[in-house]
């Protein structure tokens, strides 16, 4: 069976993953076009422990001179500029909540400011979603040997559900083990920011802020301490990288931390 690659991007609100995530999708896939909107592309290989006995999918990886220009991780660049789509496999963009259309419209549900939301009912809705786009096209991806980038993953819920609603970082964690089959990631790239920075970020947005980016200041400053220990925690599988610097030098640092993967 061909196995993909998952490679998440996590980080606060404001930190630009959105952003990172549609540039490594250009790069990854070696075009100049614009990912397709509501699903962008992705790598995935992490392992899948499914219950009842379906089939895993995993990367092997733990529970993890041409005279050519070179692009900034230090690779050949194809004649465009751009680096090959990795092994000749396909490249998606997935983001969370999200990718799928019952995901989707339950993204329109846990973000309306309008809505009363309790903290138990906001990490189950976020769970569902998660669990819709793992068994409808996360997985079958993975399965097809795609490269899948997805903007947010469990880990999100672990520091916003879990650290910043108080709820408990392992509570959160064992619902999600049961939400995804235990599916994990093969890298994490989690976009370091500091919350006054983020929110300054946010400010500059046309857009009014949903009903999570209302939230004060100590949400946001216990879900940046839950990341750094998420990070200290699993140092092979999350790399940190400097979300304050320009787009181009995070690109180039995010390819550098993937450069074994590709």
């Amino acid at each position: 069976m061909s196995r993909g690659t998952l490679i998440t991007i996590e980080g606060l609100d404001g930190a630009g993953k959105t952003t990172l995530a549609e540039a490594l999708a250009r790069e990854l896939a070696g075009s100049g076009r614009p990912p397709t909107p509501g699903g962008h592309p992705s790598v995935s290989s992490g392992r899948r422990l499914t219950p009842g006995g379906h089939q895993s999918v995993s990367s092997g990886r733990r529970l993890t001179p041409g005279g050519r220009p070179s692009t900034p991780s230090g690779r050949p660049s194809t004649p465009s500029g751009r680096l090959p789509t990795p092994g000749g496999r396909p490249v998606r963009l997935l983001r969370e909540p999200g990718g799928v259309h019952l995901s989707e419209r339950i993204r329109e549900l846990v973000k309306d400011p309008a809505l009363t939301v309790s903290p138990q009912a906001e990490a189950l809705l976020y769970a569902a979603a998660r669990a819709q786009l793992v068994q409808e096209r996360l997985g079958p991806l993975l399965a097809e040997g795609a490269l899948v980038l997805l903007d947010r993953f469990v880990d999100s819920s672990l520091a916003y559900q879990g650290a910043g609603r108080e709820l408990g970082v392992e509570r959160i964690r064992a619902i999600n083990l049961f939400a995804t089959g235990a599916l994990a990631p093969d890298r994490t790239l989690l976009l370091r920011i500091s919350p006054t920075a983020g929110r300054a970020r946010q400010g500059t947005r046309a857009l009014d802020p949903d009903r999570l980016e209302r939230e004060g200041e100590e949400f946001f400053a216990r879900i940046a301490a839950a990341y750094e220990e998420l990070a200290r925690a699993e140092p092979g599988r999350i790399r940190t990288i400097d979300a304050e610097q320009s787009p181009e030098r995070v690109l180039e640092d995010a390819l550098a931390a993937l450069a074994d993967l590709l």
